[in-house]
C-alpha cells in the first residue's frame, strides 16, 4: 500500500523525523483556513501541494508556494481536480515553507533483485533519483544494510558520507536517517523515501517530502487502516479483495483464472505471446483462486472477471494438485450455474484446460455438463491461442 505524502509525514513525525508543520484540504476554503493559521503564527509564506500517489508533481505544477490566505486559496483552486500522470487531485497540503540551503536525497528499500535491504543516499536530492544516477552515477550511493544489525547512528554516518553529503548536514541526516530506519522496519515497509531531505538556513535536517510503501503481506499484525484510500483502488480489485480473492487489473481482454501464483503469471505471458498473432490480444487481470476451487470460489472468481467489461474470452487453466481435477470441473459447472440462477447469464466464451490429478475425469465432468460457453482444449498454449483468438473474434464481432 502506497502512502500519501501527508500521510508518510504523519507516520515519520510519530518516530521523530523532523517534517514541516502542516494540514490537508479538501476545499479551497479549507486551504485558506490553514494557511490564516499559519499567517496567525507569523508564517504567511505557506506550499500548498497536490496529494496523490504518483511523482512528478512538482514538473505538472502541482506543488505551488503561496503567500498568505487568499495567494493559498487561490493556488488550491488551480490545483485541486487537476489529472497529475492519470491521478486526479482530491486533496492538498498546506504546510509552512521551508528555508531550503541544500537538498539531499536518502531512502531505505527492499531490493528483491539483490534480496537485501538497502539504503540509497545522494547529495544531489530534489529531482528524481533515476535522473541522478544517469547524470551522475557518483553522486549517488547504494549501501547494503545487514537486517540483524541495521541502521544505528554509526552506520547512518558511514551512508551519509557515502552519498557525500556535506560535513555540516552529516549529524542531523544521520540522526534523522536512524528514525527512518525505524519507520521501514518496524512498519514493515518496503520503501521509505524522502526527497528532498533538506539543510534548513539554520542547520537543522528536515524530511520535506516523503514517500512510504507499506508491505500488505504484513498488515495482519499491523494497525493499518487508518492509511487505507478505498476511493483509489480499482472497483474490480476492492470487490475481489472483499472475497478474498488474489486479482490485479490489466489492460487486455482475456480473463484469466488459474490456481497457483506461478502456474497464473505463467499464463499471462503464455497468452500475451499468443496474443500476438491476433493483434496484440493480452491479459484482462491476474486471478489465482488458490488450493481449494470450490464453487463458491469459482463463481466469485468468474463473477469478478466477468464483471470487467473489457474480457471478450475467459481461460480457466488449472494444474490439478492438492485440488483434484475433477473437483475444479466441478466447480465450473456449478459455478455457471450459480450465476445464471442470479440472472446473470454467462455468455463470453470460456477456454478450460485441466491437467494433473483427476484430469481426465474432469475433462468428462465438463463434457457431460455441455455447457455452451464452455470449451475445452489440451495443452497451454492450445488454450492460451484459442482464447486470444475468441477475444479477437469477439472484438470483431464476428
Amino acid at each position: 500500500m502506497d502512502l500519501f505524502e501527508h500521510q508518510a509525514k504523519e507516520l515519520f513525525a510519530e518516530y521523530g523525523v523532523p517534517v514541516p508543520s502542516g494540514k490537508v484540504a479538501h476545499t479551497v476554503d479549507e486551504a485558506r483556513a490553514i494557511a490564516a493559521e499559519f499567517a496567525a503564527a507569523g508564517q504567511p509564506r505557506v506550499v500548498v501541494k497536490a496529494q496523490v500517489k504518483t511523482g512528478g508533481r512538482g514538473k505538472a505544477g502541482g506543488v505551488r508556494l503561496a503567500d498568505g490566505p487568499d495567494d493559498a486559496a487561490a493556488k488550491a483552486d488551480q490545483i485541486l481536480g487537476m489529472d497529475i500522470k492519470g491521478h486526479t487531485v482530491h486533496k492538498v497540503l498546506v504546510e509552512e515553507a521551508s528555508d531550503i540551503a541544500q537538498e539531499y536525497y536518502l531512502s531505505f528499500l527492499l531490493d528483491r533483485a539483490g534480496r537485501q535491504f538497502m539504503s540509497i543516499c545522494s547529495v544531489q536530492g530534489g529531482m528524481e533519483i533515476e535522473e541522478v544516477a544517469h547524470s551522475n552515477p557518483d553522486a549517488v550511493a547504494r549501501v547494503a544494510i545487514d537486517p540483524l544489525t541495521g541502521v544505528d547512528l554509526a552506520a547512518a554516518t558511514a551512508i551519509m558520507r557515502a552519498g557525500r553529503l556535506p560535513e555540516q548536514a552529516i549529524a542531523g541526516a544521520a540522526e534523522l536517517a536512524t528514525r527512518l530506519w525505524a519507520v521501514f522496519t518496524d512498519e514493515d515497509a518496503t520503501l521509505v523515501e524522502v526527497n528532498p531531505m533538506i539543510l534548513t538556513a539554520d542547520g537543522r535536517v528536515v524530511a520535506l517530502d516523503g514517500k512510504v510503501t507499506l508491505d500488505d503481506n504484513a498488515a495482519f499484525r499491523q494497525e493499518h487502516d487508518r492509511f487505507a484510500d478505498p476511493g483509489s483502488a480499482d472497483p474490480l480489485e476492492a470487490r475481489a479483495k472483499a472475497k478474498h480473492l488474489n486479482y490485479v487489473k490489466l489492460d487486455g481482454s482475456v480473463g484469466i483464472i488459474g490456481n497457483g501464483a506461478g502456474l497464473v503469471m505463467s499464463t499471462l505471458d503464455v497468452v500475451a505471446y499468443a496474443g500476438e498473432e491476433f493483434g496484440g490480444v493480452r491479459p484482462a487481470n491476474f486471478l489465482d483462486i488458490g488450493g481449494g476451487a470450490s464453487a463458491e470460489v469459482m463463481a466469485n472468481g468468474l463473477d469478478i472477471v466477468l464483471s470487467d467489461p473489457s474480457v471478450r474470452s475467459v481461460l480457466v487453466n488449472v494444474f490439478g494438485g492438492i485440488t483434484s481435477c475433477d473437483a475444479v470441473a466441478n466447480g465450473i459447472v456449478a459455478a455457471i450455474g450459480m450465476l445464471t440462477e442470479r440472472g446473470e447469464q454467462v455468455r463470453r466464451p470460456i477456454v478450460v484446460r485441466l491437467d494433473g490429478n483427476n484430469a481426465e475425469q474432469g475433462r468428462q465432468i465438463l463434457s457431460e455438463a455441455q455447457i455452451p460457453v464452455v470449451e475445452q482444449v489440451g495443452t497451454m498454449d492450445d488454450a492460451a491461442r484459442r482464447a486470444a483468438e475468441l477475444a479477437s473474434l469477439a472484438a470483431t464481432g464476428a
